[in-house]
């Protein structure tokens, strides 16, 4: 298989469109079209994870994490960004990042999260918005089906658990056909009225070249009366964190030992108890203090993240307990999550899970 077999394979659980705008994921290092030979899947490509690869002679790493997130302008090994950079070229390893793409899906780093905590029911907690698009077309009575079907086979018409979705409208197009057109009805120079149908689906963002090629491909007409719009709708698939429910309530204390516990984590710092029964808990992998005031609105009794600052903690403001385990640990299991997608999809292909530690926090 070559790179671009697998990556494709990742994208079907983190498409690359979901990432956010600031983000660099992607291919960063390497020839799409070059034969793998086997995957080290690791959080971070540093130089210990790189040195791992060559000794376990692994040609692809699948980094959580983008070794390339700011512009290189030169490449001197100056830096340990560099010093990767030039040893993959060397070694010809190529090096594919998700990160927010995989943050952004309803099965990645915080559904995981949600497994290891024994969450049930998990949603996300911050759908996004701006990713659902709306495609208006009209075609022949006769042909109606048939476009739609071609749309619906595209990736159009799906919303949540439902697929086929659309509405229709019957009524009278008009055209004339001008004297270098092709017209598969009417004549040129003639005004001529058919009965057509309003089609309208949605569809999600990153399927909009598939659709519309779809589209332009089985309609009868030369030219396709078609408009797209993008809907302020969010999309309950697509977001930052998860929230989910305990099985049985617990003590704060208890629970938080549970999460220091499962999550391995070495210290949890977390905001004043509030002697409450914990039942509902948001979870957002990686920094998360933008995602409190969404926390608080989902009625979370805990939220668990990292990277929290020392004023932020006092956004809590006594409606929720904020827990910060630490950047790494809320992370960690992703590894695990890429491992199983990849041993699901292709049972035969070499994929490891690396072992070099990546964690740039030590603890007393």
């Amino acid at each position: 298989m070559t790179v671009k077999d697998i990556t494709k394979i990742l994208e079907e659980l983190a498409p690359l469109a979901h990432a956010e705008e600031f983000d660099n994921v992607g291919l960063l290092v390497g020839n799409p079209n070059m034969a793998v030979t086997s995957a080290l899947v690791t959080l971070d490509t540093l130089e210990n994870v790189m040195d791992e690869a060559i000794e376990k002679k692994c040609n692809l790493i699948i980094s959580f994490h983008p070794i390339i997130f700011k512009g290189l302008k030169r490449i001197t090994g100056s830096t340990y960004v560099e010093r990767v950079v030039l040893k993959a070229i060397a070694h010809n390893i190529a090096i594919y990042s998700m990160h927010t793409a995989l943050d952004n899906s309803k099965m990645g780093v915080n559904a995981k999260i949600c497994e290891v905590l024994g969450l049930k029911n998990p949603e996300i907690l911050i759908p996004k918005k701006g990713v659902i698009k709306k495609l208006v077309t009209y075609a022949p009575v006769a042909e109606t089906e048939k476009v739609k079907s071609a749309l619906f086979a595209a990736g159009a018409g799906e919303i949540g658990k439902y697929s086929n979705c659309s509405y229709s409208l019957d009524g009278v197009g008009s055209f004339m056909a001008g004297d270098l057109a092709n017209p598969s009805v009417g004549k040129i120079g003639e005004i001529h009225f058919e009965k057509e149908t309003q089609i309208n689906v949605i569809y999600s963002f990153e399927k909009e070249k598939k659709v519309l090629e779809a589209l332009f491909k089985v309609h009868p007409y030369e030219e396709v009366a078609y408009e797209v719009v993008t809907l302020e709708n969010t999309n309950q698939d697509i977001g930052m964190g998860m929230i989910g429910t305990l099985e049985t309530e617990m003590d704060e204390e208890d629970f938080l030992l549970q999460v220091k516990s499962k999550m391995n984590a070495r210290v949890v710092r977390h905001s004043k108890l509030l002697g409450k029964k914990v039942k509902k808990v948001a979870v957002l992998g990686g920094s998360g203090a933008f995602a409190i005031a969404a926390a608080k609105r989902a009625k979370a009794d805990v939220f668990i993240t990292s990277d929290i600052k020392y004023h932020q903690f006092y956004e809590a403001e006594n409606e929720l307990v904020i827990a910060d385990i630490g950047h790494f640990e809320t992370e960690q299991f992703t590894k695990d999550l890429l491992v199983d997608h990849l041993t699901k999809k292709i049972p035969n292909f070499a994929v490891s899970l690396s072992e070099s530690i990546t964690n740039p926090i030590k603890y007393l």
